[in-house]
């Protein structure tokens, strides 16, 4: 079949072809737009089979109505000249909508758009108008230093992975999300931001900091770790969580929090790190935790440390408060290995110190023999020594990388 070029503008800017009344795919890949005249050019496209690329050129309004489907990706970026984005058409973008480094961009009209692969928006400086009703499908998000004001009408149930960073306008935000299969990081937006997940019944990972307020009052299960730094709330509770099947959880560095409960969870995949939290005392909210399969280390003013139903610790035990906790110490030294004298439900080494007056300045995931949180002592499949502590990673490393994977993504 004879290939029909669209319009002249868009043969010289890569040779967009259509096959069809109303599907155009793209030469090399990509068209790329360097005006709106160029973008006219695609207006009796339906499809797009390829990527849409704007380039700096582009100033003002800038509107790509026609297409209803971008097969690739839609990216404008290093464009501090355009100011806003829209289309009344447009709703499918099979690749990443991505928007990057668009300083004066204060306006995006998206009204049909429902589904996108990848959302990656970086430094929109002034976008504080975002029309988008009807996105309920996006796999990955990843919003960094903008001036939205909300996000509320990304209304998805079920995404892959969320970054949030540094959107320092947005203080509120309660997504109708029920699953998370990767990872969730929210961070330094805006001041005493309020967080809410009243939905969320899975998750993978999260790393949550700068928060005033936060619930998850349905999380039932987090298949890896849930770390949470320096946050402002003075309560947190995780009232249905029964289990993290494979990482840690991590409190530090909450220094109003008072309250710290999990009335129904009975394991912990991978290490227990909770220290620096100065306003934490009654370290009692663990009433049904059996067992730990890395390490528990915990550092506080704690004037009282009980778990009463726990069974198993395959990792060390590694307490120390600033206040007196001499009776509780005594009651589990009884679970301590046998050769500290205790029963061997703590497998790796027991410590518990109390008046110690720098427990608070020992935050890493390392436990007072050397040892790491994360992981167990476990043997091998043929029966191979057991280590007696806990296994030496640092508390949270897995999240930690995938965290540092996501930053390094935004700097590209």
């Amino acid at each position: 079949m004879l290939v029909k070029y669209l319009a002249p503008a868009i043969v010289a800017i890569g040779a967009a072809s259509a096959q069809s009344a109303s599907t155009c795919t793209v030469s090399g890949g990509t068209t790329t737009i360097h005006s709106q005249a160029d973008a006219t050019g695609l207006a009796k496209c339906k499809t797009v089979k390829g990527s849409v690329v704007v380039t700096k050129e582009v100033a003002g309004d800038f509107q790509l109505s026609g297409p209803q489907i971008i097969t690739g990706d839609l990216k404008v970026e290093n464009n501090p000249n355009i100011n806003s984005i829209g289309s009344d058409t447009l709703e499918q973008i099979g690749g990443e909508f991505r928007l990057v480094e668009t300083t004066q961009l204060n306006s995006i009209n998206m009204l049909k758009l429902n589904s996108v692969s990848k959302l990656t928006w970086q430094s929109i400086g002034n976008a504080a108008d975002m029309g988008m009703t009807q996105l309920s499908k996006v796999d990955e998000i990843t919003i960094s230093d903008s001036h939205l004001r909300n996000i509320d009408a990304i209304n998805v149930t079920s995404i892959k992975s969320m970054n949030l960073d540094n959107n320092q306008f947005i203080t509120k935000y309660e997504p109708a999300i029920k699953e998370i299969t990767g990872n969730l990081i929210i961070q330094a937006n805006g001041l005493d931001m309020e967080v809410g997940f009243p939905n969320l019944i899975w998750a993978m990972n999260m790393a949550i900091a700068d928060v005033s307020k936060i619930s998850f009052p349905s999380l039932q299960v987090v298949n890896g770790s849930a770390r949470f730094d320096n946050n402002k709330f003075d309560s947190f509770s995780f009232p249905n969580l029964t289990e993290t099947k494979t990482g840690d959880i991590s409190f530090v560095g909450n220094e109003n929090m008072q309250n710290l409960t999990f009335p129904k969870l009975t394991q912990v995949g991978g290490g227990l790190l909770i220290a620096n939290n100065t306003e934490l005392e009654q370290m009692n909210g663990f009433p049904a935790l059996q067992t730990v399969v890395g390490a528990i280390k915990l550092r506080g003013n704690f004037s009282e440390v009980k778990f009463p139903k726990l069974q198993s610790v395959r990792g060390a035990f590694d307490l120390s408060s600033t206040n007196d906790v001499t009776d509780d110490c005594k009651s589990l030294a009884k679970m301590a290995p046998k050769t500290q004298g205790g029963n061997g439900e703590i497998e790796g080494t027991f410590d518990c110190q109390s008046n110690n007056e720098e427990a608070n300045q020992d935050t890493s995931g390392k436990t007072g023999s050397g040892q790491g949180v994360t992981g167990g002592s476990g043997s091998g499949k043929d029966g191979d020594k057991k280590d007696s502590g806990a296994a030496g990673l640092s508390v949270n490393a897995g999240l930690f990388l995938a965290a540092a994977g996501v930053l390094a993504q935004l700097l590209l």
